[in-house]
Protein backbone atom coordinates (compact mmCIF):
# COMPACT_ATOMS: atom_id res chain seq x y z
CA UNK A 1 0.00 0.00 0.00
CA UNK A 2 0.95 3.33 -1.18
CA UNK A 3 0.85 6.23 1.45
CA UNK A 4 -0.01 9.22 0.06
CA UNK A 5 1.90 12.28 0.84
CA UNK A 6 0.42 15.93 1.51
CA UNK A 7 2.21 19.15 1.09
CA UNK A 8 1.18 21.20 4.36
CA UNK A 9 3.89 24.21 3.50
CA UNK A 10 0.75 26.62 2.89
CA UNK A 11 0.73 26.07 6.87
CA UNK A 12 3.79 27.15 7.82
CA UNK A 13 4.86 30.52 8.60
CA UNK A 14 8.00 30.96 9.41
CA UNK A 15 9.36 33.31 12.16
CA UNK A 16 11.91 35.77 10.72
CA UNK A 17 14.36 35.07 13.19
CA UNK A 18 16.96 32.39 12.46
CA UNK A 19 17.57 32.28 16.33
CA UNK A 20 14.21 31.74 17.13
CA UNK A 21 13.61 29.18 14.36
CA UNK A 22 16.41 27.26 15.79
CA UNK A 23 14.81 27.13 18.98
CA UNK A 24 11.61 26.77 17.81
CA UNK A 25 12.76 23.62 15.86
CA UNK A 26 14.88 22.35 19.05
CA UNK A 27 11.47 23.02 21.39
CA UNK A 28 9.39 21.08 18.79
CA UNK A 29 11.71 18.32 18.64
CA UNK A 30 11.88 17.49 22.14
CA UNK A 31 8.28 18.01 22.00
CA UNK A 32 8.31 14.80 19.62
CA UNK A 33 10.74 12.99 22.03
CA UNK A 34 8.43 13.40 24.92
CA UNK A 35 5.41 12.45 22.59
CA UNK A 36 7.58 9.16 21.61
CA UNK A 37 8.29 8.33 25.56
CA UNK A 38 4.36 8.82 26.16
CA UNK A 39 3.67 6.19 24.10
CA UNK A 40 4.87 3.62 26.78
CA UNK A 41 4.71 5.72 29.92
CA UNK A 42 1.62 6.01 31.45
CA UNK A 43 0.50 9.44 32.65
CA UNK A 44 2.45 11.24 30.39
CA UNK A 45 0.76 12.80 27.34
CA UNK A 46 1.76 12.24 23.70
CA UNK A 47 -0.65 13.40 21.67
CA UNK A 48 -0.27 17.67 23.45
CA UNK A 49 3.03 16.62 23.24
CA UNK A 50 2.83 16.09 18.98
CA UNK A 51 0.39 19.44 18.89
CA UNK A 52 3.12 21.51 20.46
CA UNK A 53 5.73 20.20 18.29
CA UNK A 54 3.71 21.00 15.19
CA UNK A 55 2.99 24.10 16.49
CA UNK A 56 7.16 25.24 17.08
CA UNK A 57 7.52 23.78 13.37
CA UNK A 58 4.37 25.64 11.82
CA UNK A 59 6.46 28.74 12.58
CA UNK A 60 10.28 27.49 12.29
CA UNK A 61 10.64 24.64 9.50
CA UNK A 62 8.01 23.63 6.20
CA UNK A 63 10.43 20.73 6.10
CA UNK A 64 9.71 19.59 9.74
CA UNK A 65 6.03 20.28 9.86
CA UNK A 66 5.94 18.14 6.96
CA UNK A 67 7.44 15.09 8.16
CA UNK A 68 5.15 15.63 11.19
CA UNK A 69 1.87 16.33 9.74
CA UNK A 70 2.93 13.10 7.12
CA UNK A 71 4.37 10.79 9.27
CA UNK A 72 2.70 7.12 9.57
CA UNK A 73 2.56 7.29 13.70
CA UNK A 74 2.81 10.94 14.97
CA UNK A 75 0.11 12.33 11.69
CA UNK A 76 -2.70 10.78 12.73
CA UNK A 77 -2.79 11.89 16.31
CA UNK A 78 -2.70 15.46 14.74
CA UNK A 79 -4.82 15.28 12.13
CA UNK A 80 -7.29 13.81 13.58
CA UNK A 81 -7.44 16.49 16.44
CA UNK A 82 -7.43 19.68 14.18
CA UNK A 83 -10.25 17.68 12.05
CA UNK A 84 -12.59 16.59 14.86
CA UNK A 85 -11.46 17.76 18.18
CA UNK A 86 -11.83 14.84 19.50
CA UNK A 87 -10.03 11.43 20.86
CA UNK A 88 -11.07 7.99 19.27
CA UNK A 89 -13.00 5.97 22.10
CA UNK A 90 -9.90 3.27 21.16
CA UNK A 91 -7.19 5.40 22.57
CA UNK A 92 -9.20 6.43 25.16
CA UNK A 93 -9.56 2.58 26.20
CA UNK A 94 -6.08 1.85 25.95
CA UNK A 95 -4.95 4.54 27.75
CA UNK A 96 -6.90 4.45 30.53
CA UNK A 97 -6.27 0.76 30.87
CA UNK A 98 -2.36 1.24 30.83
CA UNK A 99 -2.83 3.41 33.54
CA UNK A 100 -4.46 1.67 35.51
CA UNK A 101 -2.33 -1.82 35.36
CA UNK A 102 0.29 0.18 35.32
CA UNK A 103 -0.77 2.26 38.59
CA UNK A 104 -2.21 -1.38 39.81
CA UNK A 105 1.19 -3.42 39.22
CA UNK A 106 3.56 -0.60 40.64
CA UNK A 107 1.15 0.02 43.95
CA UNK A 108 1.24 -3.93 44.42
CA UNK A 109 5.30 -3.66 44.44
CA UNK A 110 6.08 -0.27 46.53
CA UNK A 111 5.82 -0.80 50.20
CA UNK A 112 5.61 2.65 50.97
CA UNK A 113 1.98 4.47 51.50
CA UNK A 114 2.51 7.53 50.76
CA UNK A 115 3.70 6.59 47.17
CA UNK A 116 0.62 4.58 46.81
CA UNK A 117 -1.54 7.27 47.83
CA UNK A 118 0.20 9.95 45.43
CA UNK A 119 0.16 7.28 42.18
CA UNK A 120 -3.73 6.79 42.90
CA UNK A 121 -3.97 10.41 42.92
CA UNK A 122 -1.78 10.99 39.84
CA UNK A 123 -3.94 7.96 38.26
CA UNK A 124 -6.98 9.46 38.77
CA UNK A 125 -6.20 12.86 37.48
CA UNK A 126 -4.93 12.01 34.41
CA UNK A 127 -7.82 9.76 33.47
CA UNK A 128 -10.42 12.30 34.28
CA UNK A 129 -8.23 14.54 32.55
CA UNK A 130 -8.70 12.04 28.99
CA UNK A 131 -12.31 12.02 30.15
CA UNK A 132 -13.17 15.48 30.01
CA UNK A 133 -12.08 15.55 25.98
CA UNK A 134 -15.26 14.60 23.71
CA UNK A 135 -14.56 10.91 21.94
CA UNK A 136 -14.66 11.03 18.32
CA UNK A 137 -17.40 8.75 17.15
CA UNK A 138 -17.16 5.66 14.59
CA UNK A 139 -18.86 7.73 12.02
CA UNK A 140 -16.06 10.92 11.91
CA UNK A 141 -12.95 7.63 12.06
CA UNK A 142 -14.40 7.18 8.30
CA UNK A 143 -14.00 10.61 6.77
Amino acid sequence: MVREYKDYSDEVRPHKSRIVRFLLIFIGTVCVALGIIGIFVPGLPTTPFLLAAAACYAKASERFYNWLMNNRYFGSFIRDWRIHKAIPLRAKIIAISTIVVTMALSAFFLPVLGVRIGMAIIGIAVIAYLLRFPTKRKEAENQ
